[in-house]
């Protein structure tokens, strides 16, 4: 048997990236088109992958529904055998996806393994512990209600935890019993590839998973606009989240979304400030600053802003900004070109709307002249209406803003277009609850707690709908049936 890293199967998975897994087979391309990937720590292409049109699209929807009817009535019992086995080889392809994600989104080699990978492996285990208990029907009166398929499901997904969105997605639609074409971001696709053919290996039924790449615009919108398809899960920015809910509207089908966030961190009265604004800072750059529901705006009692602010900035300068290949490196670069302008672009703003520059600011940060890498930034004295503290940056970028009462931060903190997450730090876990019960969010963290992956995952307002994770994620998979006279 292979070893987790033979080099035979990364070579593998480089050949495949010039073809699509349709219906059981790694197929060429209808487009005959092919993308570069860049690799952001060196601003270098190092790959090319295909790309489809709406052809490809169309022949990977046929291969997921002529394989739906009997995929959709297998026992639980043998989708949990399946998806053990996706598990199990996972497991042996786990540093080639480590090695992978490094590489095509620049994360840390060590923080790739680490969280990137290990969140796709966790996924994985938690979607199985939560089949191992699902109940698919259920009487109420006379009434056999019963939970099936949902039928043909178009999954898109985003580059920056591509792991952990695959099989969020994956993982609960074949425990459902659905059939899936995955659409990964274009920008970072290549652990997608690799995760088609950790399926493919694993023994999934030729036409239950099919993978292609491209853009939005050429294939995912048609994949939402699909009459084939039957329900869309995406997850991006609100803005191509919107645009996928107009093409999906057409046909009625069901959409579920995780999109963008701007989240609060309060910083209580009784916090532990030294342990509390260190570890809101490290939350917020963790990934580059490249997470939906990073900690973005720490909300701290005015009169401790200018200690918070101290503590932010000792944390912020330890933090290593470097190559993905060093041991030391705490952030790499953010994913491309443009991410790169656009957070240069709002770090301007913040200075030219009067916030404070803790630390960071424009440019790279120093020796590092090749590569979308960026300072890791903190601005003070941000006030709640400045443009950094209501637009998602997607970089390491953290805003402080000082209250003066406890009311007056969570009106601050529930006043955006976004709620996909809360923090709330306080050492009264009594007091932490009931703030938290005001939140308008998602998800709450209470005191920095450890992930968890059995938590319902997703947001209230323009951060979408649905709920990922575990259980909850097969959930949105399933169609509801009633059979009613079922007892009499």
């Amino acid at each position: 048997m292979s070893s987790p890293s033979d080099p035979v199967k990364v070579k593998k998975s480089m050949n495949n990236a010039l073809k699509f897994y349709i219906d059981g087979q790694w197929t060429d391309a209808l487009s005959g088109n092919t993308l570069e990937v860049i690799d952001p720590s060196t601003e270098q292409a190092f790959i090319n992958i295909a790309v489809g049109n709406t052809a490809d699209v169309d022949k990977a929807v046929a291969a997921a529904a002529k394989a739906f009817p009997a995929f959709s009535v297998t026992s639980v019992g043998e989708r949990l055998a399946l998806l053990k086995e996706i598990l199990r080889v996972y497991n042996l392809r786990y540093e080639d996806l480590a090695k992978t994600v490094s590489q095509e989104m620049g994360a840390p080699l060590h923080f790739a393994r680490d969280a990137q990978i290990w969140s796709g492996r966790t996924h994985l285990e938690s979607t199985i512990s939560a089949l191992e208990k699902f109940q698919f029907s259920e009487s109420h009166g006379s009434t056999r209600v019963v939970r099936e398929a949902i039928g043909v499901c178009a999954l898109i997904t985003p580059w920056n935890w591509p792991l952990n969105q695959i099989v969020c997605k994956v993982a609960p639609a074949i425990a459902a019993g659905c059939t899936v074409v995955l659409k990964p971001s274009e920008i970072a696709p290549l652990t997608g590839i690799i995760f088609a053919e950790i399926l493919h290996e694993a023994g999934v039924p030729a036409g239950v998973f099919n993978l292609l790449n491209g853009t939005g615009p050429d294939v995912g919108q048609h994949m939402a606009s699909h009459p084939k398809v039957d329900m869309v899960s995406f997850t991006g920015s609100t803005r191509a989240g919107i645009m996928v809910a107009k093409a999906a509207a057409d046909t009625v089908k069901r959409v579920a979304q995780e999109l963008g966030g701007k989240s609060a961190n309060i910083l209580l009265e009784d916090a532990d400030f030294d342990v509390a604004v260190a570890k809101g800072v490290q939350g917020c750059f963790s990934n580059s600053g490249q997470s939906c529901d990073a900690p973005t705006r720490m909300l701290v009692p005015a009169s401790q802003h200018a200690r918070a602010l101290q503590i932010a900035r000792q944390t912020a300068e330890q933090m290593v900004t470097g190559s993905p290949l060093e041991a030391s490196t705490n952030l790499g670069p953010v994913i491309s070109e443009a991410q790169f302008a656009k957070i240069q672009g709002l770090i301007a703003i913040g200075i030219e709307e009067g916030a404070t520059l803790v630390t960071g600011g424009l440019g790279r940060p120093d020796g590092l002249e090749k590569g979308y890498y960026v300072r890791p930034t903190v601005f003070g004295n941000v006030t709640a209406q400045m443009t950094i503290a209501r637009e998602e940056i997607f970089g390491p970028v953290l805003a402080i803003i000082p209250y003066d009462s406890e009311e007056q931060a969570i009106e601050i903190a529930n006043d955006t277009v976004y709620g996909l997450a809360a923090y709330v730090q306080s050492s009264d876990i009594q007091h932490a609850r009931a703030v938290a019960g005001r939140m308008r969010a998602g998800s709450v963290y209470l005191n920095y707690p450890s992930w968890d992956t059995f938590a319902p995952f997703g947001g209230y307002k323009q951060s979408g709908n649905g709920r990922e994770y575990a259980g909850w994620g097969i959930h949105d998979f399933l169609e509801i049936k009633g059979v009613v006279g079922w007892g009499n």
